[in-house]
């Protein structure tokens, strides 16, 4: 198989300079340094579901450029940023840097994450929108959050809905399950000049690789790792213009279905704990 790693590595770090800019698109990022209480939409969404997270030594797995990590550390959290891009890393340190919050940032792949943070440490890992499709094997994951969390710890993670990342985007008609729903070996190859969110900067590094893995499979993978479900929550929005021509926004920032509201969930919330020994 091509060198998916690599290659996605690429693409996130043409993403990365795009999304960080001070330009007014991407991430809005400038908004973060004018407004030192500002939280990210995608940290606000869920208030109420992640509790207080005052003091809680956190790990944000896959940051990117840190907006949702400078977030969690501006509700209390004590909170570090990892990220397999050196590029968004380089670019979330020069955020906190402008915001002043306190954050760490360390570079790793997911899948190596136990080897450059110390294991059962955290009281917290934090994973959000856009993540898990980028991995190959959800399985790895769940072992590595549970590697990394305290006897008593959380793991709280916002996704993408699996049944929205089988939808084919550029059929605006009706909602169209074109890929596959469930993890396979063999990755899914794209070829975007665009990302998701606006930017002023061309994407060069094109070429990317993506899994999907249903709710069956995600939830099975962290009960084998040992941790306990303790929430489970589907919605129907997301935090971006997912299905284009198909979505109407709300105040809060989210798009949710417009004449086929309701029709399936778009993205989901999960809590789980690993047992106090």
């Amino acid at each position: 198989m091509t060198d998916y790693l690599n290659a996605n590595r690429d693409n996130w770090n043409d993403r990365a300079s795009a999304h960080a800019t001070r330009s007014g698109v991407g991430y809005q990022v400038q908004r973060y340094i004018d407004d030192r209480r500002l939280i990210s939409d995608v940290v606000r969404f869920d208030l109420d579901r992640l509790g207080s997270v005052e003091g809680l030594r956190t790990v944000h797995l896959q940051c990117h450029i840190g907006t949702d990590t400078l977030s969690l550390a501006r509700l209390g959290a004590r909170v570090t940023g990892l990220d397999f891009s050196p590029v968004a890393l380089d670019e979330a340190r020069r955020l906190v840097a402008e915001t002043g919050d306190d954050v760490d940032f360390v570079e790793a792949d997911v899948y190596s994450a136990l080897s450059v943070l110390e294991p059962q440490s955290f009281d917290l890992v934090y994973t959000g929108i856009g993540a898990l499709c980028w991995l190959p094997s959800v399985q790895r994951w769940a072992e590595v959050v549970a590697g990394l969390l305290k006897p008593g710890g959380r793991l709280f993670i916002r996704e993408g809905h699996p049944i929205l990342w089988t939808m084919e985007e550029r059929l605006t008609d009706d909602l169209h399950l074109r890929f596959p729903y469930f993890e396979q070996k063999a990755p899914l190859e794209w070829n975007d000049e665009a990302s998701y969110v606006e930017t002023d900067q061309p994407i060069t590094a094109t070429t990317t690789y993506e899994w999907n893995h249903g709710i069956g499979e995600i939830v099975t993978a962290l009960l084998d790792a040992g941790l306990r479900l303790t929430m489970l929550v589907e919605h129907d929005s997301v935090p971006w213009r997912a299905l284009p021509g198909q979505m109407l926004l709300r105040p809060d920032g989210e798009f949710a279905l417009d004449a086929l509201a309701g029709v399936a969930p778009l993205s989901y919330t999960i809590q789980a704990v690993r047992p106090a020994a």
